[in-house]
Parts: structure tokens; sequence; C-alpha cells
């Protein structure tokens, strides 16, 4: 597997979010807990992958499933994908990320005015604040997402994951972004992929990375 593509079954949403009566009579160490979980487990997990993850919203993406999409590496969308936190609506905050996430994509002032409204926005209005990548038709979506994977896939595996982890950091406390891309800057040069890449170029052909 060199690239993921995440989308929802159907046309009508990508995740529509958590089933409220799941925690609604949860204590504040439960919420805490849940919260954590879901981070650590998942959402963290998603973002830190070695390999890309495409989200293709394909609908709604409300809260956790906004949320989710935000944890992938870059979204894609459809014409009628709505997308939006609405977490304070219910009298709770987004907890999988969002409060962190959000900002660092349309900016802290559109964060907050879309978390204190709980509000939607469309896909065009998405992709205005940088929520999205593309907006394409729904019937186009997957097809979309493969082109765009096809093009990753023809590059080196381990520079792809060196380079999730260096953009990463520009966006983690207490890490020095810059430090990290000279250090993961300097493993590429003892891959075999950097060998291969650098030796097809100046042989004027197509490199064939094994992603090692």
């Amino acid at each position: 597997i060199k690239v993921i593509i995440l989308t929802g079954s159907g046309e009508k949403a990508f995740v529509a979010g958590a089933d409220i009566s799941e925690f609604a009579h949860f204590s504040v160490e439960e919420g805490a807990e849940l919260a954590a979980q879901g981070q650590e487990l998942l959402f963290d997990f998603i973002e830190n992958l070695k390999k890309p993850v495409i989200a293709a919203i394909n609908g709604f993406a409300l809260g956790g499933g906004l949320e989710l999409a935000m944890a992938c590496h870059f979204r894609v969308a459809s014409e009628n994908a709505k997308m939006g936190l609405p977490e304070t609506s219910l009298g709770v905050i987004p907890g999988y990320g969002g409060t962190q996430r959000l900002p660092q994509l349309v900016g802290k002032g559109k964060a907050m005015e879309m978390i204190f409204t709980a509000g939607m926005l469309n896909a065009e209005e998405a992709k205005q604040y940088n929520l999205v990548n593309y907006v394409v038709p729904q019937n186009e979506l997957l097809e979309f997402c493969v082109g765009i994977a096809q093009k990753i896939m023809r590059n080196s595996p381990v520079a792809i994951a060196q380079a999730i982890k260096a953009v990463n950091a520009n966006f983690k406390d207490g890490v020095d972004g810059f430090k990290t891309e000279i250090k993961s800057f300097g493993k590429c040069f003892g891959t075999e992929d950097f060998k291969e890449g650098t030796t097809a170029f100046l042989e004027k052909r197509k490199a064939d990375f094994k992603g090692k």
C-alpha cells in the first residue's frame, strides 16, 4: 500500500459525526478519556502515518467526520459536500483535534467563527478557505483522487514518509521543524531510493523506487 483514500459509503456522507447517545451521560473523566483515546488511537495515527492519506469527502463531514478529514494529509470534496464542527450547539467543543487542525487550515478567525456558530461550509467555501484542495463532481471524486494517488506513487515512498514527518513537525509545539527537516533530508541520502532517483535522473530514465 502506497497511498490511502478515505471516503464514505454512498453519496450522502463522508462521516456525519458521532452517535450522541453513546456519550450523552459521560462524566468529566469519561469525556476526557474519549477525546484522548480518539486522538491518540486514530486521528494522530492517521496524521503521522508514513503513507499519504487522502480524504475524499463525498457528502456531509460534520464534527468528528470533519476532524477525521482534517487528520488526513489533504482533502478533496465533491460539489455536494458540506463541512462543519457543530459541537458547541451540543454544549461541548470539538474533541478530536478540531480546535487545533481547523485554525491551521482556515486561519484562526474563520476557525473561531465556524466553531462558535456551529455553522457549515459548502464545498466551494471550503476550497476558498483552504480546507480542501479541490472540488469536483461527485461522480468524478474517486477517479480524481486515484489520479492524484497515481502521481504520488511515481515518487519515492521513503522520501514521502520523511516529508510527512517534516511538514507535521511545523505544527507541533516544542518541535523545531527546521531541525526535523535537516535530519529527514540527511536520512534520505542513506536510502536505496535516493541512489535510484539520482541515478535515474542522470541516466535520463524513469526511476524505479522500491521504498527502501
